[in-house]
C-alpha cells in the first residue's frame, strides 16, 4: 500500500510555546488514519502544520512524495490536500451550492458539474437544501457542506479536524457513516476527533497525542482495547 502523508519530527512553537514535540505519523492510501487526545494535545496545530498554515521548524512532511514543509497553503490544495478545519468555517451569507462551487476553485471548470452532482448523491439534504443561504442551516448539514466543500477540489487526502464537535448523538453518528461511505468509495482522511470511542470505530490506524507528543499508535482495534486508552478516553 503507498503512504500518501508520512510526517516525520515535525515542531511546532506559538511563540516561546513548544506545541508540536517530534511528531511522526503516516497515512497509506485507502486509509482512515485517526489523531486522538485531549483539548490541547496538539491534534489540530498538526493538521494546520500539514496543511500549511502553521510552520515546522524541522523535521519533514512528504505527500504524494514530495516534502511540502515549506510550501504554502494554497499550493498544497492545489497538490491534492483538503483541509475541513474545527468550526467547519462556511460561507455563511452564500449559498450551499456557492459554497461547493468555493471549493473548486483549484479544479478543471469542466469537473465541476459532475463533482457537484456526486456531492449531492453523497449528501441528499444538500441537493434539498442547494439555494439556502448556508448560515441557515443545522450544526449537522454545516459540517456535511464542509465536507462537500472539502470534496468538490478532488482531493487525494481529506483532512477532518473534530467533524462531531457541537452535534447532538444522532447526527453524530450520521457524521461517521459518511465518513466510513467516502472511504468505503475510495477517498483517504485523515480524522482528529475528540470522540475517541468513534473515531477508533472507525479508524485503520490511530496515534494518541499528549501534550504535543505522540504517546501510543496502533490500530483501531488496538487502541480501542488499550486499558491506557479506555481509561484516559473512552470512559471506562
Amino acid at each position: 500500500m503507498e503512504t500518501i502523508l508520512s510526517v516525520e519530527n515535525i515542531n511546532v512553537y506559538y511563540g516561546a510555546i513548544h506545541a508540536i514535540r517530534d511528531v511522526s505519523f503516516k497515512v497509506d492510501e485507502g486509509e482512515i488514519v485517526t489523531l486522538i487526545g485531549a483539548n490541547g494535545a496538539g491534534k489540530s496545530t498538526t493538521l494546520q502544520t500539514v496543511s500549511g498554515i502553521l510552520h515546522s521548524r524541522t523535521g519533514s512532511i512528504d505527500f504524494c512524495g514530495e516534502n511540502i514543509a515549506k510550501v504554502p497553503a494554497h499550493k498544497i490544495v492545489e497538490k491534492g490536500l483538503a483541509h475541513v478545519p474545527e468550526g467547519r468555517r462556511i460561507f455563511q451569507q452564500m449559498t450551499v451550492q456557492e459554497n461547493l462551487e468555493m471549493g473548486a476553485f483549484t479544479a478543471e471548470p469542466s469537473t465541476i458539474p459532475g463533482n457537484l452532482e456526486m456531492i449531492f448523491e453523497q449528501f441528499p439534504r444538500l441537493k434539498e437544501r442547494r439555494k439556502q443561504v448556508a448560515g441557515t442551516l443545522s450544526g449537522g448539514e454545516q459540517q456535511m457542506l464542509a465536507m462537500g466543500r472539502a470534496l468538490m477540489s478532488n482531493p487525494k487526502l481529506l483532512m477532518l479536524d473534530e467533524p462531531s464537535m457541537g452535534l447532538a448523538p444522532i447526527l453524530v453518528e450520521q457524521i461517521f457513516e459518511i465518513i466510513q461511505r467516502l472511504n468505503d468509495a475510495g477517498t483517504t482522511i485523515l480524522l482528529v476527533e475528540q470522540n475517541a470511542q468513534m473515531a477508533l470505530s472507525v479508524a485503520h490506524h490511530a496515534y494518541v497525542l499528549e501534550t504535543g507528543s505522540v504517546t501510543l499508535s496502533g490500530t483501531g482495534d488496538e487502541l480501542a482495547a488499550s486499558e491506557q486508552v479506555k481509561k484516559a478516553y473512552l470512559g471506562s
